[in-house]
């Protein structure tokens, strides 16, 4: 325990946290103040305080209703975290129903949990010191944000003192233990936040460390509102707890979004919130609708469509704008189906999408509250008309315009203010206006926000991307092409040759020869399979026409065992060998499917496309863009980030150029204000210096260490926080490397690579490490350099731990030299088996857990022996081999054994012989209960639970102790009678 790190985490981090928040005027109170007001310690609702405020927030409700509600929030039944965690946000968005008469006969009656509209009417704590205990043991949040009694958001504090890198991802890692470890609490979890103050971030249920995001905006406020210099911390927590604040993120900015077979939830980031507050600002203090409108520039990647529900949700939700009707207009069938489908996934109440030209305008003219997915290209005129029909004067309208800026909005605009004279239009667009753009200012009005390229990348809502030229030397063989014409075409007339030579000689047609295309698949082919494949990415090539994608498929399916795909437009007149590569929608959204899916689900490693899937298609997975294809301006921007996308483990997105887009891309970029677009593509080189401070602070743990020494290196990692420091060095320097392999600016560093890879393998073994020390996080083409290094220069060495329970731990412990290392290898052996063994037996395992800690207490302030130390150890082994053999002295199986020893310590005032009798009639009720997937039935588990809290009052167990007794016996059977045999 180091003591000067519990002091920081309390005083510069945890305390400042309570202090912050009393002053947003939250109340503080202590876990164990409230510790009296709870029935158990399991309890993490405050049943009592829940109980006074819905009584006060529905004051026609009876007792036997408030119960009724109460309960149903005590007592929530869910088969997984997830789907108690969107129940209860949905009956805190949406309000409860209940049954009551309030004189106009029995109805069902709204009973709402927080009022909303007026946050003063609800009760805000701030608490620390909360221990809520399970079957799998004790947890203690640092800070709880409870809203009437409902425990709304967890806050985790870790100390300034750990190393940078080290902040976060501790905090992290100890949010996602204690949602492993008590469902129960995170049922009603909002959000959760990290924090050490210098750094804070704020992440959703399961999401991993690179979900958790800075919240740079305190929006509405402006940072010196907050103080001189205010850190990370100050910052997040008032722009996401002050009160207005949190009932507005729980309100409007949180969706459960089915994704890949499960369902994630996603909260707004810092800009998504601000552009949607600021569109909702300016639509409600225009005073004409011109006024109200603007553009909203949200980076490809970045969640513009999210942001557009955000702001559908929060209209609908504000008592001013009398229902809206919200029209969505793409300009491309894709784009309208993704939208559209994107709003239905986040549980967007009915968008109807317009079927057709008619269908689109009986869809306006139907009044106010609609919600309309429409094509751009709907508003057209039919045949006879000389301009299009105003469909609504309604100023209640809001037109979100997808990819504003293209030029199909400047003729189809007219129309659509036709149709709809005194609506309000916000443009959404994924890249920046450009500097002579006076169309879309004239159309959509200023900037509403902007959230740049470069502020994507450092936030990591994008990956960066690099950018490698691979051009293909072109040669005609012996003569050059005026040669070749003039003599394949001598007999015409010089003007007709040049003619036939501008039609056909064009740089498309060269650019699709099929010479050409074989060297470029050769190339994409090596490069594929050396640098993208082995991390589990997936490619696009983009072909210069629809017959190039088609002969690229060709060679490709000829040189290689890769599975592609081609995704192009069907022309009326193709012939049969073309037509073979049209897709219908079905089957085009099929391959889209197969495409994103990882790659140990599905092989489909490239899409072909020629003009399709290079703007609004959102594949996280895909790495790199084989380009052969002019790309200007607007379209360049969009195709080049489609690899943007962040995915696990993804760290850059990659475009290899074998057509000289290179000498657009100043054109392009130079049409955009500079501050714009600066990040957009990089060159690899610009790695290199953080390479080198990678490089370095990786190999520093070692600097006063002989490299030979394996002993003394692994002696180095032994302190845990050591080894997490190390830990994240090297990942970060291994990331670096994956980046820049092959280029030779990487060749300095592999045997240092290699090195550092093998000491962490080793240290994973040593010290029994189940997660962060493996290098299965690694680039897939690191981890092989590191694996081929290791295995072949320590052949002798053992890298699989070995159970401390067998035979062949006496052997390894032989072949260990010092007292020291020996005592290193049983502390990790037994802490790996208290880790795993802790849910099977929390009574024996809790208990070994507690004397291992003091035993390592006493080590380090050298009250005992290193002898004495491995005495201890040896002893806990004993314990732990014994117990298989006491179940069977008790005269219970192995699993009924942790069930004995539970009742045992929670009824430690009933005879043995009446524990061991209780023993046995529960587990056989447990047994006659546990049909085929019985931990996955609510009904089965309900009425397991019902008889054994039965069986416990039967016994004299106490009514106080009677739920909690029955939850740990539970969540005992779930482990161990799970796959019962029948």
């Amino acid at each position: 325990m180091n003591i000067t790190r519990d002091w920081n985490e309390k005083k510069l981090v945890e305390d400042r946290v309570i202090d912050h928040l009393k002053k947003l005027g939250y109340t503080h109170i202590t876990g164990t103040q409230l510790d009296q007001e709870r029935d158990t310690k399991g309890d993490v609702v405050l049943k009592k305080r829940v109980t006074e405020a819905v009584r006060r927030l529905n004051s026609w409700i009876n007792e036997n209703n408030l119960n009724q509600v109460v309960r149903s929030l005590t007592h929530m039944e869910a088969t997984s975290l997830m789907e108690g965690n969107e129940s209860f946000h949905s009956k805190l968005i949406n309000r409860l129903s209940v049954q009551q008469d309030l004189g106009k006969g029995r109805k069902s009656q709204t009973v709402q949990l927080i009022d909303f509209e007026s946050p003063e009417n609800n009760e805000f704590l701030v608490v620390d010191q909360f221990s809520i205990t399970n079957a799998q043991g004790t947890i203690r949040p640092d800070v709880l944000v409870f809203v009437n009694g409902l425990p709304l958001v967890v806050i985790e504090c870790k100390s300034p003192t750990l190393a940078p890198d080290e902040q976060m991802a501790e905090g992290v890692k100890q949010l996602k233990r204690y949602q492993r470890e008590n469902e129960t609490l995170f049922f009603y979890n909002q959000f959760m936040i990290a924090t050490s103050n210098d750094r804070a971030r704020v992440g959703t249920i399961g999401a991993k460390l690179q979900h958790y995001r800075e919240w740079k905006d305190p929006y509405p406020h402006k940072l010196h509102e907050i103080g001189t210099n205010p850190s990370s911390q100050d910052v997040l927590l008032t722009g996401t707890l002050e009160k207005d604040r949190l009932f507005d993120l729980i309100q409007n900015f949180i969706v459960y979004e089915p994704e890949e077979g499960r369902v994630i939830k996603k909260m707004a980031h810092y800009q998504q919130y601000r552009a949607t507050n600021r569109a909702v600002s300016r639509i409600l203090n225009g005073k004409k609708p011109k006024d109200r409108g603007g553009v909203v520039w949200a980076t490809q990647g970045s969640g513009k469509s999210l942001s557009m529900i955000f702001l559908a949700t929060k209209l609908r939700r504000i008592k001013e704008m009398k229902n809206p009707t919200i029209v969505v207009v793409t300009d491309r069938q894709d784009l309208d189906r993704q939208i559209s489908e994107t709003f239905r996934r986040c549980g967007f109440p009915n968008p109807e999408q317009a079927a057709s030209v008619a269908n689109l305008r009986e869809l306006l003219r139907q009044g106010t509250g609609a919600t309309i997915m429409t094509l751009v290209q709907k508003f057209q005129e039919s045949d006879g008309e000389d301009r299009f029909p105003e469909l609504t004067r309604s100023e209640n309208v809001i037109v979100m315009v997808d990819e504003s800026h293209r030029s199909q909005y400047s003729e189809m605009a007219l129309n659509m203010r036709l149709a709809m004279p005194n609506a309000t239009y916000i443009g959404f667009t994924g890249t920046p206006i450009d500097k002579k753009d006076k169309s879309t200012r004239r159309t959509f009005g200023d900037y509403i926000d902007k959230y740049t390229i470069e502020q994507a990348v450092e936030d990591g809502a994008t990956v960066p991307i690099f950018y490698e030229s691979r051009m293909v030397d072109l040669h005609v063989q012996g003569e050059t092409v005026d040669q070749l014409f003039d003599r394949f075409f001598r007999e015409y007339s010089q003007d007709d040759r040049e003619r036939i030579k501008k039609k056909y000689a064009t740089e498309e047609a060269i650019t699709a020869s099929p010479n050409r295309i074989r060297s470029i698949v050769l190339d994409i082919i090596d490069h594929y399979e050396t640098h993208i494949r082995p991390n589990g990415f997936k490619a696009q090539v983009v072909a210069v026409s629809r017959e190039a994608a088609v002969q690229y498929k060709k060679v490709m399916d000829e040189l290689s065992d890769y599975e592609s795909r081609v995704i192009i437009s069907g022309g009326h007149n193709d012939e049969e060998e073309m037509k073979q590569y049209h897709l219908s929608k079905q089957e085009e959204k099929e391959v889209i499917q197969r495409f994103k899916k990882p790659m140990e689900d599905d092989n489909l490693s490239f899409l072909i496309v020629c003009d399709k899937l290079l703007t609004g298609f959102d594949a996280p997975i895909e790495q790199v863009m084989y380009l052969d294809k002019p790309l200007k301006e607007h379209n360049l921007l969009q195709a080049i980030a489609r690899t943007n996308r962040t995915y696990n483990k993804k760290t850059y997105g990659l475009i290899v150029d074998y057509y000289g887009v290179s000498r657009f891309l100043e054109e392009a970029l130079g049409i955009f204000h500079e501050e714009d677009i600066k990040g957009a593509l990089n060159n690899v080189e610009a790695e290199v210096p953080k390479l080198e401070s990678r490089h370095r602070k990786a190999m520093r743990f070692f600097d006063y260490q002989n490299r030979d020494d394996l002993e003394g290196c692994l002696a180095v990692l032994e302190p845990e926080d050591i080894r997490n420091e190390f830990d994240t060095a090297f990942k970060q320097f291994s990331e670096s490397m994956d980046m820049v392999m092959p280029n030779p600016i990487a060749k300095p560093y592999l045997e240092d690579l290699q090195w550092l890879g093998k000491i962490r393998k080793l240290a994973k073994s040593r010290y029994h490490v189940e997660e962060g020390m493996d290098i299965s996080d690694c680039g897939e083409k690191v981890r092989q350099l590191i694996e081929e290094h290791v295995y072949a220069s320590t052949p002798d060495i053992l890298f699989d731990p070995v159970n401390i329970l067998s035979n062949r731990f006496d052997e390894k412990l032989d072949e260990i030299k010092t007292p020291e290392a020996k005592a290193a290898e049983m502390e990790h052996a037994i802490k790996h088996e208290i880790r795993i063994r802790l849910e099977e037996n929390p009574v024996l395992y809790t208990s070994l857990k507690e004397r291992l800690e003091e035993l390592i207490e006493k080590r380090k302030e050298r009250q005992m022996s290193i002898e004495e130390l491995l005495e201890e150890y040896r002893e806990m082994r004993e314990e732990m081999m014994n117990n298989a053999e006491e179940s069977k002295e008790h005269g219970f199986e192995p699993k009924q054994y942790p069930f004995f020893q539970l009742l045992e310590q929670e009824l430690s005032e009933h005879e043995e012989e009446n524990v061991k009798e209780l023993t046995h009639v529960i587990t056989d009720v447990i047994q006659d209960f546990a049909v085929i997937d019985w931990t996955e039935k609510d009904d089965v588990k309900r009425e397991m639970r019902s008889k054994i809290k039965r069986q416990l009052r039967a016994s004299n167990c106490p009514n106080k102790q009677v739920e909690n007794v029955a939850r740990q016996l539970m969540s005992l059977a779930e482990v161990h009678y799970k796959h019962n045999s029948y």
